[in-house]
């Protein structure tokens, strides 16, 4: 029978040895890096809005916060204005 590993066999490998994390701990912190960085802008947008509001942000804060955030991601989408990040949120 074959073995079952993550594809990402060096990183996990990397994880473990430099942490103190099991093999299933490590091949699910890449995956959930892996799908943090997969997220699209109009994700990320939807996630942030939402995690600053339960957090008691107003929109005002929200969007402008939002708006300083994006150019920062791993792969940065173009400019959004103020209004296009509302339109991403409420359609």
């Amino acid at each position: 029978m074959l073995d079952r590993r993550p594809s990402h066999d060096d990183l996990v490998d990397h994880l473990m040895r430099s942490t103190s994390l099991q093999r299933g701990e490590a091949a699910r912190v890449v995956l959930d890096v892996l799908a943090y960085f997969d997220e699209t802008t109009e994700t990320f947008v939807r996630r942030r809005h939402r995690e600053l509001q339960s957090g008691g942000s107003v929109n005002a804060e929200i969007f402008e916060r939002i708006a300083a955030e994006l150019p920062h991601r791993a792969v940065a989408p173009p400019e959004l204005s103020l209004r296009q990040l509302r339109r991403i949120v409420y359609g």
